[in-house]
C-alpha cells in the first residue's frame, strides 16, 4: 500500500551556514562597530541565543538572521521568537528556538485537514510526524498539494514515498 511521511526539519548543516553568515554581516556592519552584541546557536538543543544593547539592534540581528536563512532556502517558519528578556546591564537577551518535527497540536490539525478533505486515505500521528496511507498513488499526491496550500504555523516535507 503506497505512503508517505509528513515531517518537520531544518537541514543542519545549511542551518549552521546560515548562522554563520548572519554572525559575519552583523560583525562587519557600521551601526555593530562599537556594539558588544553576540550571537549563539547551541546545536544540541538547537536554541539560537542573542544578547544585545537595545530594541533596534535586535531587530537589525533577527532581520539579518531571516535573510540569511531565505537565502539558504530555508523557511523562516521554522523559528519560534521567544520573549526579550532584560540581562545584566543595559543588555537584552532573545531566546530563539529551532522548531524541528511536528508537534500533537500542529498534527491533529493536519490529520482533521486530511479527513476533512473526503480523499480516501488514512492519516496517523507517529512520534514526530505523520504517516498517510491509500491505495492511491493519485490520492496521496492530492493529499501533499491539500497541505501545501495550508499553513500549519510551520514548514513541511513530505519523504519516503512509497509503493
Amino acid at each position: 500500500m503506497p505512503t508517505f511521511d509528513i515531517v518537520s526539519k531544518v537541514d543542519a548543516q545549511t542551518f549552521d551556514n546560515a548562522m554563520n553568515n548572519a554572525k559575519k554581516e552583523i560583525l562587519n556592519r557600521y551601526d555593530f562597530s562599537n556594539s558588544k552584541s553576540t550571537i549563539d546557536h547551541d546545536k544540541k538543543t538547537n536554541v539560537i541565543t542573542i544578547v544585545t544593547e537595545d530594541d533596534m539592534r535586535l531587530k537589525a540581528i533577527e532581520g539579518a538572521i531571516i535573510s540569511r536563512m531565505i537565502k539558504q532556502n530555508l523557511d523562516a517558519k521554522s523559528l519560534d521568537f521567544g520573549k526579550e528578556q532584560y540581562a545584566s546591564g543595559n543588555m537584552i537577551r532573545k531566546e530563539v528556538t529551532v522548531k524541528e518535527g511536528i508537534d500533537k497540536e500542529t498534527a491533529k490539525k493536519i490529520v482533521a485537514k486530511i479527513k476533512a478533505s473526503g480523499l480516501k486515505v488514512q492519516a496517523s500521528m507517529m512520534d514526530d510526524q505523520v504517516r498517510v496511507q491509500s491505495k492511491s498513488i493519485d490520492e496521496l499526491q492530492a493529499v501533499i498539494s491539500l497541505c501545501r496550500n495550508e499553513d500549519f504555523g510551520q514548514p513541511l516535507q513530505f519523504i519516503n514515498m512509497r509503493n
